[in-house]
This record gives C-alpha cells, sequence and structure tokens, in this order.
C-alpha cells in the first residue's frame, strides 16, 4: 500500500491536462499514490486540503438574500405604504403624526418578514438535506479494502471501481477495463457511447477522443473497470464549466406558480376595489380624501396573504423529510403534487415485489433435476435427486459456469454483508460453494462481454486449471494434465438465448449434438421450473484457441451445460400494499425481463391476474393503437427490456393515465425521465436511474410506493387545508372592511365621514390579526396527521386547479358568514355603547377568535379531532393566550382597544355561536351539492 503522504493541493503541475497522454506509471508518481488505493488516514488528509468533491452552485442564495427578498413583492409595497402613510399625515395642516400605528406596522411588516425568512430558510435546509440523501456513492480502495463511500470524499489517488449502471463522481484514469463504454453525452454532446481502454493516447486528443479517462458527470453504459482519480470537485472538465452542469433546481411546483398568480390577481383586485369604495365614498358622503385613501390601504392590508407562498414551500419540504423517514426521497418537491395524482404504477419485479434475496433451489443438468438445501447466502446445503442425496459432481460443470462467469465476490470478514455483487450472481457463487467449488480463488480472466438488457447474456473468457472436484469439465473433455491452463468461454443468461447459440449439448458421457428434440426437452424443464415461481438461467461453454476473436465467435457453437431454478420470495406485506393501491383507485402493472411463466407465478402469489400476461415479443408486433387498448387489460408484462417500458409508459400516457414507473438500470433513463413520478430503486438501482428519477425508494419495497402515495396525498390535504384556511379569512377581512365601510356610509354618515371613525378595523388590527393567524397556527397544519382512509378515495385530477370550485365556494361562503357574524357584533356594540374602539375591539376579537376556530372546522371535513395534532394545539393556545395580552395589558394602547367586559364577550359568544351555526348549515348544503 502507498505509504501516507500529503498531496499539494496547490501544486498546478497536479491539475495539468495531461492525464490522457502519460503513461499509468507517470500518473501513480503524479497523484502521489499506487493500484492498492490509499489509506483512511490519507484520504481524510487529502480531504482536508482538496476539499469536498462536489460542484460548488454558483446561485446559492445568503440568508441576508433571502431576508430581504421577503419584502420584495408587490403586496408588501402596499403595506410598507399603508406605514408611510401614517407618518406623512402627521405633515398636512390639521393632522398630527400617528407614530404608534406606523411603528407597529413597521414591526409586524418585520415580524412577518423574520416569520417568511425562517420558514424560507428551513425549507431551503429540507431540500438541501434530500440532495446530499441523495448523492451517489463510489466504491474505492481504502486500506486495502473495498469500501463504499460517499462521492463527495473522493480524493485525488482514490482507485475507484466502475461497472454498469455508475455515475462517474470524479476526473479518472483508467487502470484496466473489461468491455467498458461510457455515455459521455452530458460532457461532449456525443450521442454515442464511448469505448475505454486504458492505453496512453496523444497529448494533443480533444477531450471527446480520450479513451483512457472517464469524467464527471458520464455514466457507464457497459462493463467494468479500475480507475485512479486524479481530478475532484471544481478541478474536473465539469467544475470548469460548471455553470452549465449545475446540480438539480427545485422548479417551481405548478401550486406554487398559481399562488404567485393568486396575489398578483389580489393585488389588482385589492386596487379595483379601493377604487370602487373611494368612489362610493365620494360621492355619496362627505368623507375627506384621506379618510378614502386610509380606507382603500387597510382594505389591501386585508387581502395580503404575507405567508402564503413560504408556508407552501416549508409544507412540502417538512411533508418531503417525513417522507425520507419512510424511505422515499423525493428529490424533486413538485413530485409530491404528482404522487396524489398517480393513478398507474408501472413496477419492476425483482426486487420490489419480492425480498431481491436468490437461492438457487434448482439445478437441471442431462435431463434430471436436483434440488439444492439451505437458503441465503449460506454456502452449506445438500443436492438431491427424488429425495435421494447425490455428490455435487453430478451438476459440476453447471455449478462451474454458473460461478466463473460472475461478477460477484466475497466480502472480507470486517464486512457488514457476506458477498459483494448482484442478487442472482450472489445466488449462483453460493450454489457453487455448496458443491465444494473455490469461490474465492477465481481463474484468470481474459475477456468480458458483459450482460445488457438487449443481449440477455453474459460471457466470460478465462485461463483456468482444472477442477479436482471432477474429472469432467465444462465442455465436455476429460481433464488436462496439471499444469496446463486451457481457455474457455463461459455464458449464462436466458435460457432460450443462451440455446441459440449452441451447437451440442452436454451429458454424462460428453457433448452430443443439440438436436430440436432436445432443446423442445430443455426448454420444457425451463417452463416447469419457471411455472414454479423460479427464475431460470441457462449456462454453456466450449473449449477456444484465440481469447480475441470476435464476439460472434466466442459466442457461436457453445456446448450447453444445463439451468438453474432460483426462488426470490415476495415480501410480506407486497400484497397488502396492491390491494391498497387498488382501493385507491391507482392500477398495478409489473414489468419484469423474467420468463413469462416465472412472471404470471410470481403475479398471481401477489394479487396479480395471470390471465392477462403479455410478453415483450407480442408487445413488439402491436402497434401504438393496439398496445393502448391493451394496456388497459394486462396486468403483467414479462421478458420486457427498457424500451419496452418507454412504450408501455406512452400507452398509458396516452390514455390520459398519471404514471408512476420504477426502474434501476441505466436504460430505464428514459422511462423514469418520461414517467410523471419516475422512481429508482435506492439499493440495486444504478446510479443513471437515480439521478433521472422523481423518487428514491431507499427500500427497494413496493409498499414504501403505496406509503408515498399516502404521504403525498397526505401533503396535499395539508396544504390545501392552509390554502382554505388563509383565503377565506382573508376574504372575511376584506369583506369586513369593503362592507362595513359601505354600511356604516349609510347608517352613520356623519361618523364615518371623518378619517378614523371611517374605518372598520385600523391597518395596524388587520396586520396583527394576519400575524397571529397565519403564523403558528397556519404553519402547524404542515404537519397534521393522515386523514383515515386517505387511500380509500380515487386519485386527484391532475388537471383539477387545488383552488377546485368547491374550495373556492367555501373560501367566498366564510367570507361571507364572517361579515355577518362580525358586523352583526360590530354594529351592535356601536349602536348599543356608541364608543367606537369598543366596537373596533370587539370585531377585531372575534376576526381572532373565529379564524383560530376556523382551522379546526376546516380539520373536521377531513375528520380529524383537534387533538390529533399537538402542535396545532399548542398554536391555537399560544395564539388566543397573546390576543388577551393584547387586551389587558398596557399593549392595548399600541393598538387602540379597550380591555374586554364580561358583556362584550357574552356579544362575541352570541356572535360565534351564530357563525358556527351558518356554518355547519353552508357545509351540509356543500356536501350535498358537490356530492351530487
Amino acid at each position: 500500500m502507498k505509504p501516507d503522504t500529503a498531496l499539494d493541493a496547490d501544486d498546478p503541475e497536479q491539475f495539468s491536462p495531461r492525464w490522457h497522454s502519460e503513461s499509468l506509471e507517470r500518473v501513480f508518481e503524479r497523484v502521489d499514490a499506487d493500484e492498492t488505493g490509499l489509506t483512511a488516514d490519507e484520504a481524510e488528509r487529502r480531504l482536508d486540503a482538496f476539499g469536498p468533491n462536489e460542484i460548488r452552485s454558483t446561485d446559492s442564495i445568503s440568508p441576508l438574500t433571502l431576508f430581504v427578498s421577503q419584502f420584495r413583492d408587490f403586496l408588501i409595497y402596499i403595506l410598507v405604504f399603508a406605514a408611510l402613510l401614517s407618518l406623512g399625515v402627521g405633515l398636512l395642516p390639521g393632522y398630527e403624526p400617528n407614530y404608534a400605528d406606523a411603528a407597529l406596522i413597521f414591526l409586524i411588516l418585520f415580524a412577518n418578514g423574520v416569520f417568511g425568512f425562517v420558514q424560507d430558510y428551513r425549507a431551503e435546509k429540507s431540500i438541501q438535506a434530500l440532495r446530499e440523501l441523495s448523492s451517489p456513492e463510489a466504491t474505492v480502495l481504502r486500506d486495502g479494502e473495498k469500501v463504499s463511500i460517499d462521492s463527495t470524499e473522493l480524493v485525488p489517488g482514490d482507485v475507484v471501481f466502475l461497472e454498469q449502471g455508475n455515475a462517474v463522481s470524479a476526473d479518472a484514469r483508467l487502470i484496466e477495463s473489461s468491455g467498458l463504454e461510457a455515455d459521455e453525452s452530458a460532457l461532449t454532446g456525443e450521442s454515442t457511447t464511448v469505448s475505454k481502454s486504458p492505453e496512453p493516447v496523444t497529448e494533443d486528443t480533444v477531450l471527446a477522443d480520450r479513451s483512457n479517462m472517464v469524467y464527471t458527470g458520464t455514466s457507464v453504459v457497459r462493463g467494468q473497470g479500475t480507475a485512479v482519480v486524479v481530478h475532484t470537485g471544481m478541478e474536473t472538465e465539469v467544475g470548469a464549466i460548471a455553470t452549465q452542469i449545475e446540480a438539480v433546481e427545485e422548479q417551481e411546483t405548478p401550486f406554487q406558480a398559481e399562488v404567485n398568480q393568486l396575489g398578483k390577481r389580489l393585488g389588482y383586485g385589492v386596487i379595483g376595489l379601493i377604487v370602487v369604495i373611494a368612489a362610493v365614498q365620494l360621492i355619496l358622503t362627505a368623507a375627506s380624501p384621506l379618510a378614502v385613501l386610509l380606507v382603500g390601504v387597510t382594505l389591501a392590508v386585508a387581502a395580503v396573504p404575507e405567508g402564503l407562498p413560504a408556508v407552501v414551500t416549508l409544507t412540502l419540504a417538512l411533508g418531503s423529510r417525513r417522507m425520507v423517514e419512510r424511505d422515499a426521497l423525493v428529490r424533486r418537491l413538485s413530485v409530491v403534487e404528482s404522487l396524489g395524482s398517480v393513478d398507474v404504477i408501472v413496477t419492476d419485479k425483482t426486487g420490489t415485489l419480492t425480498e431481491n434475496q436468490m437461492t438457487v433451489e434448482r439445478v437441471y443438468f442431462d435431463g434430471e433435476t436436483y434440488a439444492v438445501s439451505g437458503t441465503g447466502t449460506e454456502t452449506t446445503g445438500e443436492f438431491s435427486r427424488d429425495g435421494t442425496v447425490v455428490g455435487p459432481e453430478a451438476v459440476e460443470p453447471v455449478l462451474r459456469c454458473g460461478a466463473v462467469c460472475n461478477n460477484a465476490e466475497r466480502a472480507p470478514e470486517s464486512a457488514e454483508k457476506d458477498f459483494y455483487g448482484d442478487p442472482t450472481e450472489v445466488a449462483l457463487l453460493v450454489s457453487a460453494a455448496k458443491g465444494g467449488y473455490d469461490i474465492e480463488s477465481p481463474p484468470a480472466r481474459v475477456r468480458e462481454i458483459p450482460f445488457s438488457s438487449d443481449r440477455k447474456r453474459m460471457s466470460v473468457v478465462v485461463n483456468e486449471e482444472t477442477s479436482a472436484l471432477c474429472s469432467t469439465v465444462a465442455d465436455g473433455e476429460r481433464a488436462t494434465p496439471s499444469g496446463s491452463a486451457p481457455t474457455r468461454a463461459y455464458m449464462k443468461g436466458a435460457p432460450a438465448v443462451v440455446l441459440d447459440h449452441c451447437s451440442h449439448v452436454l451429458e454424462a458421457d460428453g457433448p452430443v449434438p443439440l438436436t430440436e428434440e432436445r432443446r423442445a426437452a430443455i426448454l420444457a424443464n425451463n417452463r416447469a421450473l419457471a411455472r414454479g415461481a423460479l427464475r431460470v438461467l441457462g449456462f454453456a461453454a466450449k473449449r477456444i484457441d484465440d481469447p480475441a476473436a470476435p464476439t460472434e465467435e466466442l459466442e457461436d457453437d457453445m456446448v450447453f451445460l444445463g439451468l438453474q431454478g432460483m426462488f426470490d420470495p415476495p415480501r410480506a406485506e407486497v400484497e397488502r400494499a396492491i390491494a391498497d393501491c387498488r382501493c385507491a383507485g391507482i392500477g398495478v402493472v409489473m414489468a419484469t425481463g423474467d420468463n413469462v411463466e416465472t412472471a404470471k407465478a410470481i403475479g398471481s402469489a401477489v394479487g396479480f391476474s395471470p390471465d392477462s400476461a403479455l410478453t415483450g415479443a407480442e408487445l413488439e408486433e402491436m402497434s401504438d393503437g393496439e398496445l393502448r387498448q391493451k394496456v388497459e387489460s394486462v396486468e403483467v408484462f414479462a421478458r420486457v427490456t427498457p424500451e419496452h417500458k418507454v412504450r408501455i409508459l406512452e400507452a398509458l400516457q396516452a390514455n390520459d393515465h398519471i404514471v408512476g414507473m420504477t426502474g434501476d438500470g441505466v436504460n430505464d433513463g428514459p422511462a423514469l425521465r418520461n414517467s410523471d413520478v419516475g422512481i429508482a430503486m435506492g439499493i440495486r438501482g444504478t446510479d443513471v436511474a437515480k439521478q433521472a428519477s422523481d423518487m428514491v425508494l431507499l427500500d427497494d419495497d413496493f409498499g414504501t410506493i403505496r406509503d408515498a402515495v399516502a404521504e403525498g396525498r397526505g401533503i396535499f390535504d395539508n396544504i390545501q387545508k392552509f390554502v382554505n384556511y388563509l383565503l377565506s379569512a382573508n376574504a372575511g377581512e376584506v369583506l369586513v372592511v369593503f362592507v362595513g365601510v359601505l354600511v356604516g356610509t349609510f347608517l352613520f354618515p356623519e361618523l364615518f365621514a371623518s378619517q378614523s371613525e371611517a374605518l372598520i378595523l385600523t391597518p395596524v388590527m388587520l396586520l396583527w390579526i394576519n400575524l397571529v393567524t397565519d403564523g403558528l397556527p397556519a404553519l402547524a397544519l404542515g404537519v397534521d396527521p393522515k386523514a383515515d382512509g386517505i387511500l380509500d378515495r380515487p386519485p386527484r385530477d391532475s388537471h383539477e386547479s387545488i383552488l377546485d370550485r368547491e374550495m373556492v365556494a367555501s373560501v367566498l361562503s366564510i367570507g361571507v358568514l364572517m361579515t355577518i357574524t362580525g358586523l352583526g357584533v360590530f354594529f351592535y356594540s356601536l349602536t348599543s355603547t356608541g364608543q367606537l374602539v369598543r366596537a373596533q375591539t370587539l370585531l377585531f376579537t372575534f376576526l381572532v377568535v373565529v379564524e383560530v376556530v376556523r382551522l379546526q372546522v376546516i380539520r373536521s371535513r377531513y375528520d380529524l379531532s383537534l387533538f390529533s395534532n399537538p402542535w396545532l394545539v399548542g398554536a391555537i393556545a399560544l395564539t388566543l393566550a397573546v390576543q388577551l395580552l393584547v387586551l389587558y395589558t398596557p399593549l392595548n394602547l399600541f393598538f387602540g382597544i379597550l380591555p374586554l367586559s364580561l358583556v362584550d364577550w357574552s356579544v362575541i359568544g352570541v356572535g360565534f355561536v351564530v357563525f358556527l351555526g351558518l356554518n355547519v348549515g353552508v357545509d351540509f348544503l356543500f356536501d350535498r351539492l358537490f356530492d351530487d
């Protein structure tokens, strides 16, 4: 292992662009490392010197900028104008400046700004935390062992392992490669994949042709290899053009855009109301222009929903954090809204519907099927035929092929798991180990032709010593003399595909021609195993003379060895999760690359209708129109490729479905990107799939999708509650001021002619109401629990605005009810006492009480009790306590109000009871109206 050293991060030589043209020895010398990687201590020192391996965002918002942005809004400008107007009045002849009102308006504006800043800042932090959670991992050599680390911890000198599906997280020079191909389109613009090899290229080679380098932001689409990191972070090629590949930014959600548009419409509406009310007062009364202006500004203050955008963003961010706790990582906040509308989920089988814990249970060789005992990764077990235990030599050629044509490996004793690698390949290693094969000393590999979804097979070329297990080797020849090392090609893959590349089949006495009868017998056994819910792979081998021969030559005329059938049990709760989704109006479709018989067997076990199965081959024969009709009745798609999944997605979307699509492979990227909600697997998913997705399942469990849909619906409910609450409260305040001034102008013309008496409520009062009721109580709605039976509803119509007809009707009706009861309280007090200040105080307190109680009225429509959300209980209690503090302490002087007597409270109580009674009646009417 390379001794600990300190690389100089400020040395320009370290960052010169000649890595591609130098020998590997020189590259290692320059990064002060070797093929054994770094020690943990040295890596930590280099991380301190070079900094995290990340592309720093150029548009990050500082806290100061975020705070100032709280006041950059047209509606906030209206409130500032109201404060300045309060001071400006004192400059007019005959008027005194209202310093108290101005100070309070500015204070409340500042408090609102702080509140909005705290919410936005927390939302930014939540979003950043989600980004950090979704950062890819890298596999490196540290202290001589292969370990997985966060990609931000990569440093120059690290030796990294690359394989199909990995996103490349640092610029690196290849050490070795086997069929390695990379997609560099994000960096070079070239659409075709690039073959990679370690050999140096000339110094003047352009970036797109540097075949021995891999770069940040690209991805491995085939093969595997190792490389040494030469640049990280902002020193990478991507870092040099960082503005072009910023980390994925949170897009403004449709609802946030709707909220912003709503604010603008409210602003224009307020201006229109001011003009109307000013015209009425000036034409029909003797009110002064200044009184008219103050009424207009007060009306504007009542209409401003200051906290709406900030609370919406925070609710989405907090909801996303809760979803992470349920193992669903939301990479974009907008997906929360889409989740509420999803009506079809297209899911993979392996690892999502099943446990992804493969165990070989059957081995087929020479016309006989053998049972294999043992489960999981335990390497002890027995082979039996018809209940009789037999020696492993009976199936040795099949076991050997499964172990050699394999990229899994046993993990070191210090690791948390027994094996590294794909679960299918791990199962093959375990079965070989049960047969006595030395899985820790594989033969030297000369070449690999990697598996892909198109090829449906993998082949390797190896130099091997004859196994001591038996005298029959894979190609049917007798063992070669000790010391010789025959070169052989091994293949594994879909049985039918493997058979297509075979000319012979191995029997106990040696290879014989693969006749149609023998082929039919093998395929019949394959179907029999698949009907037992086993995933079946075929195996083949042959001796070769030229390892560098073309792929077609290497993979033709193989000798078929046999089959291995492995079982991956369904997840315990998946059948219930699928049933829950169907109850929620969500169709569930399984799309798998497995044999149709296996797909049917697993599908039947978890609740799918096997009669509706469709294969990829049948799908290819269909036109787009035929597929659009077929997808409405098919629940199981078998032997499908990623390209088939894209067609399935397009057919469903053409039928106006909102589709959630799962995926884990590189080629699943298009389907994930184009689906309404792309769902990547967190455990077995490739980095490319994760980066193309909207949501990552951290546990790969379909049940988590069900839980995420429920959580998403709950989040959307909470936003609807808040919007309903805020807009109905503001509508009530606007109508109270608007109608109150009009009514007062006619009933009390002399009283309402002056600038002070013309105000039903002062701007300060309205700002205070908005501050205490739109603050903590409204925010507490963001953590409301989900309603019972939330998955018993149909999905939300994606074309329906959050401000639907029912909500608009509710907002307007509540505004009318608040106006009727509130002005009843106001004018009763005004006529009975003749004190405007006392009437204003009653109305001021009545609105605070009604608005916080309105919270529970809204929540009751979701069958939620008051005490189901302790945060809301606390927020309401604190709001009422603060209101009492304002009423019964010297603070009332600043608000221009009086302490209330028991008689005053009784008047408020009567108005409150009337309001609740009318509200119940209106809700009953709306239930009947909108249900019909």
